[in-house]
This record gives C-alpha cells, sequence and structure tokens, in this order.
C-alpha cells in the first residue's frame, strides 16, 4: 500500500493527541483523502462532500483529544461524515417547508407539533442516509434539491433513462424503509411464544 495514502499510525495520533502540532497537522493531512472518499460516498453532491469533508477535518483538528482509541480514527471519521451529510439533507427538508415569499406564514405551531415535525424530518433523513449511494444521489439531488432530471443524469452520467430508473428504485426502496419505520412493533401477547421475548427492545 502507498502509505501516503495511508491512515496515520497510531504513534502519531498519540502524539497529535499529547499537543504536538506538527504530529497534529500531518494526522489531518494523512487523514484528508480519506475522509474525502467518505463524504463522497455519503453525500448527495461533490460540493456537499466538500462541506461535509471539511467539516470533519475541523473537527479532527480541534477533538482530537476525544478521540478514546488510536485505532479507531477511520470509523469517527466516518461517523463524523455520515452526521454531516445527514444534517445537510435535513437542512434541505426544512427549508422546503419555509413558506413562498408573500405567502401570509402560518399559525405558530405548537411545541408538540415542533417535535413531532423535527423527528419526522429525522426518519426520512435516515432513511434516504440508508440508501445505497447511487440511489441517494439521485433522490436527493432530483427529489430534494429540486434539480431538473436532465441535470441531474449529466451530473451522474447517466442517460436520462438509467437515471429515471434509478430514481424509480429509490424511491422504492424510500418508500419501503419509511413503511417499516412505521410500522407498530409487535402486542407483547403475540410474542408470548417467542423465547427471545423478555429483554429490553430499545428503538
Amino acid at each position: 500500500m502507498n502509505r501516503r495514502y495511508a491512515w496515520p499510525d497510531e504513534r502519531l495520533i498519540r502524539a497529535a493527541q499529547n499537543g504536538d502540532v506538527t504530529s497534529l497537522a500531518t494526522v489531518v493531512m494523512e487523514s484528508q483523502p480519506h475522509v474525502r472518499k467518505f463524504a463522497l460516498s455519503l453525500c448527495a453532491s461533490p460540493q456537499d462532500a466538500e462541506d461535509a469533508a471539511q467539516e470533519a477535518l475541523i473537527i479532527l483538528y480541534r477533538k482530537i483529544g476525544t478521540l478514546r482509541a488510536t485505532g479507531a480514527l477511520a470509523s469517527w471519521m466516518f461517523r463524523i461524515v455520515r452526521n454531516e451529510c445527514l444534517r445537510q439533507v435535513r437542512l434541505v427538508l426544512s427549508r422546503g417547508d419555509e413558506a413562498p415569499a408573500g405567502q401570509e406564514p402560518p399559525a405558530e405551531p405548537s411545541a408538540e407539533d415542533a417535535v413531532l415535525h423535527r423527528l419526522e424530518a429525522e426518519r426520512i433523513a435516515a432513511a434516504v442516509g440508508s440508501l445505497p449511494p447511487d440511489q441517494r444521489r439521485v433522490l436527493v439531488m432530483r427529489d430534494v434539491q429540486g434539480l431538473p432530471g436532465r441535470n441531474v443524469a449529466h451530473a451522474l452520467g447517466l442517460s436520462n433513462a438509467a437515471m429515471k430508473s434509478r430514481l424509480h428504485r429509490a424511491r422504492a426502496a424510500l418508500r419501503d424503509a419509511l413503511d417499516a419505520t412505521e410500522r407498530p412493533p409487535a402486542h407483547p401477547l403475540d410474542r408470548s411464544d417467542d423465547p427471545t421475548a423478555g429483554g429490553d427492545s430499545a428503538p
């Protein structure tokens, strides 16, 4: 493996955590290509990926001391990038709920409505984030960002027909994911014969 593209070794990470500025700069530099690769695979567009990668590297620079296991750098960075990509989706979804200019704003929602709206947005964002990268990109670009189909196909290097086919699969997968989260849990009496029933079922 080319050393230039390897993750920083544990000795370097420990030195960075102990305050060595040169080691910290090297950790960030060596992590950068991996972080960008994560972002490109998780985010909806190259611009979103660039923003997410930059945010993740800033967090790495500022909070490397919170990393408990030096060997867990890759998984830590992956979670940060993934959360940033999901945050971007939530922002786009929330902007889509804003009233158009000149339209009378709706009544102030109740605290309960605000919580339900936030939970629903997070549920949708999580479902979108669970899609395969190729389906996630086409879905977000077409349905969330509202880009014309021809532009989406061009950006993804697809024919218009291939883009429509991929979008159809993405929408179906998203519906399935959302339907799965809406299904109520089985009634306790229905699980009385289940030998695994009885433990806590965290959401």
